[in-house]
């Protein structure tokens, strides 16, 4: 079973009406099966009472997207090998003779092969979805590079340097790249509702509702849900027959039934108190027999996987939640990084700024710099830096602009086309290097190159309790909502980013964050 992090706040959710179960038998291929719940209750059997008995025949489709997507990374990792031992055999790296080098190309393609097959590099639960793809090809080429050590200390025999030295890092930068374009493809096509699995959610009414929410949210994650079964319903009265805009299809009793009938490849299970122990061990049995996977969503909304791990316990399998890491020696390195990084940054920029300036003076009468009193790290105030995009009175007009239909979201204003931008300004801010000088604020201390948004002392004083805590952290040049939207994100959406940011904080995730930057600001998606 694979535990699968759960969705954002039930708290907003309202309560959906009483389900009935839809009885639904679109064709002859189902004669045979269960017809209504009550039937299905006696073929599937009861959670928790029964065994779920009546093994349905594996659709030929549901291996499909694995096996396709399996045989290019196979095909991919062989073409990596074979470019490596290529460099083996042409490059002179190393005295190893001819004829060595011509052996290990031969050996190569098999060897890495091999390699990422034992690092798990190969398994449905991986591919696609998870780092774990790629941190196998990292495991793979450690191990094969440390197995040709052993192997050479064991037979003695003398296996140049040079020609680990040479294949290693190809193996690792085309197996890496290789994965990399797999997955941008397979994304492409989940976006679109291609090589996606089939999905079941059961559980509460409560928490499927947002489950359902989280997983529409993520398409690249491939589950796709096509029915539900709840609990806490009512039993009796007027009855709705979806909930989210998913089909109902009764009870968890009623489980095996919607899957059988839907040809699911994936059930996810939601927090339910009423189905756990032996219920939830029963029905990953049956979906064993019917080589479906389980995922289970512990209640933790927005917590991501590396916070997570499995802590066995009085043999139960307990789930251990780290605290964020934001703290000690990890702060003092993003300091670090920030402060090396912003020096840099600003001094090679320094002859583009200094043209800049020059034509915001041209361009309308003011300064160059605008100074904003944000709110940063802890509630503290600090004078954030920006080129000047708008006129000098542009503060005082605000007030006539607030109630235009495009003046942005329920917190922060924002206007796709704002009269008080200037010519030069409205160039600046689709390049988004109006928010260049902030480096300066990243050096004084009071930013950071990544983190939330700076946000306004008027929108803190409406903040409810959950979006205070956005304020932890020193607030970004860039973030999570640079990166997803921008100014078309709701309030609510840059809130659940940049939460998600204060709770999974990692300098991968920094690094990763840098990198998409670039690409949106060359989209400029969102720019106004």
């Amino acid at each position: 079973m694979t535990d699968l992090a759960g969705a954002d706040s039930v708290s907003s959710i309202p309560t959906p009406a009483p389900v009935q179960v839809p009885v639904q038998v679109p064709s002859d291929d189902l004669i045979g099966r269960p017809t209504t719940p009550t039937e299905a209750i006696g073929t599937a059997g009861l959670v928790g009472t029964h065994d779920w008995a009546g093994v349905a025949p594996e659709h030929p489709a549901k291996q499909s997207w694995y096996l396709r997507y399996r045989s290019k990374a196979v095909a991919v990792d062989i073409a990596g090998a074979v470019v490596a031992g290529l460099l083996c055999t042409f490059v002179p790296i190393g005295d190893a003779p001819l004829v060595d080098r011509g052996l290990v190309a031969l050996a190569l393609p098999g060897a890495w092969y091999l390699a990422i097959l034992l690092c798990h590099g190969y398994e449905r639960r991986y591919l696609g979805i998870t780092a774990d793809e790629y941190r196998a090809i990292g495991r793979a080429v450690v191990g094969l590079v440390v197995s040709v050590a052993v192997l050479s200390w064991l037979v003695h025999a003398e296996i140049a340097r040079g020609l680990v030295l040479t294949a290693a890092p190809p193996l690792l930068v085309l197996g890496l790249l290789g994965r990399h374009l797999l997955r941008r493809g397979l994304l492409a096509r989940r976006e679109v509702g291609i090589d996606s699995q089939r999905t079941v959610v059961i559980g509460n009414v409560r928490t499927v509702a947002p489950l359902i929410r989280q997983l529409r949210r993520a398409p690249g994650e491939g589950m796709q849900v096509v029915g539900a079964c709840v609990s806490g319903i009512a039993t009796e009265g007027d009855f709705s027959t979806e909930i989210e805009g998913v089909p109902v299809f009764g009870y968890p009793d009623e489980a095996m039934y919607a899957i059988d009938l839907l040809d699911a490849e994936v059930v996810a299970v939601s927090s339910d108190p009423e189905l756990s122990g032996p219920s939830l061990r029963r029905l990953a049995w049956s979906l064993e027999e019917r080589a479906v996977d389980l995922v289970i969503a512990p209640g933790l909304f927005e917590v991501a996987g590396p916070r997570l791990s499995i802590r066995p316990s009085a043999g139960m399998p307990l789930l251990h939640v780290e605290r964020p890491a934001m703290s000690g020696a990890r702060r003092v390195f993003k300091r670090t990084v920030d402060l090396v990084l912003g020096v840099v940054l600003i001094v090679l920029a320094a002859p583009v700024l200094l043209g800049i300036a020059v034509a915001i003076r041209l361009d309308s009468p003011g300064g160059v710099i605008f100074r904003q009193t944000r709110v940063g790290a802890r509630g503290e105030t600090f004078q954030m830096l920006k080129f000047r995009t708008m006129v000098v009175d542009a503060e005082q007009r605000k007030a006539e602009l607030v109630t235009a239909v495009d003046a942005g979201n329920t917190v922060l204003f924002k206007m796709r086309r704002d009269p008080r931008v200037t010519s030069v300004g409205r160039i600046l801010r689709r390049l988004s290097i109006d928010e260049v000088p902030q480096l300066i604020n990243v050096i004084r201390g009071e930013m950071s190159l990544v983190g939330p948004r700076p946000p306004l002392p008027s929108e803190v004083a409406g903040y409810e309790s959950d979006a205070t805590r956005r304020l932890r952290v020193k607030p970004g040049l860039t973030g999570l909502w640079q990166v997803s939207g921008r100014s078309d994100l709701s309030w609510d959406e840059s809130l659940r980013l940049d939460l998600w940011y204060v709770d999974n904080w990692s300098l991968l995730l920094d690094l990763q964050i840098i990198v998409r930057t670039a690409k949106a600001v060359l989209r400029g998606t969102g720019a106004y």
